[in-house]
């Protein structure tokens, strides 16, 4: 199963069209998937206090949140999509990390604080983003979140392999072609 994380309130963006044209990719492949939306389903990212009382022990009492970590469990592949806001990612994703990626669900801890992740059956991660900045403007002068904090610190660091991450920059200026183009590409990637 894959599971597409989408993360975006409006859907006349580029990244809507995104979620489109992926989900098009996948149906002509006959793949089965599902869609985490978390604008959509109203997620609320902040950590409140009658949650956090479970953190420290891995579980939580949020509904919604079990379902999504029976929904990754149940996913060989995720494919994010996401604009690029601040040089990082949107905040409702960090929280959906933070909540939802617990300890014995998505990693386990030695008496160091080393992390062991658990979630070596996804096996494959397409990160896909949009935002002005271009990918090597983010790289090389911007500390390169993307890659550093949710890919490197983040997905593998719980146990996700084969991860790519692509990129279009300067979504505000480029022409309807640049963009079509980039639409278009993700058949080739996914």
């Amino acid at each position: 199963m894959k599971t597409i994380i989408y993360v975006h309130p409006w859907e006349g963006s580029l990244n809507h069209a995104v979620l489109d044209k992926t989900k098009e990719i996948l149906s002509k492949k006959k793949e089965t998937y599902q869609v985490i939306d978390l604008y959509e389903e109203q997620f609320d990212p902040v950590f409140h206090a009658s949650e956090l009382r479970y953190f420290s022990k891995g579980d939580t009492p949020n509904q919604q949140v079990k379902n999504y970590q029976k929904m990754l469990k149940n996913s060989s592949e995720l494919i994010f999509i996401f604009p690029v806001w601040w040089y990082s990612t949107p905040a409702i994703l960090k929280g959906f990390l933070d909540k939802v990626l617990l300890k014995n669900f998505a990693y386990t801890e030695d008496s160091k604080g080393i992390m062991t992740g658990l979630l070596t059956h996804i096996k494959k991660v397409h990160v896909i983003t949009t935002g002005q900045a271009p990918k090597w403007y983010m790289k090389l002068l911007k500390g390169n979140n993307i890659q550093r904090t949710f890919i490197s610190a983040t997905l593998k660091s719980v146990g996700m392999s084969g991860i790519k991450w692509h990129h279009l920059g300067y979504v505000v200026t480029s022409s309807k072609e640049k963009k079509q183009k980039f639409l278009v590409g993700l058949e080739s990637k996914l």
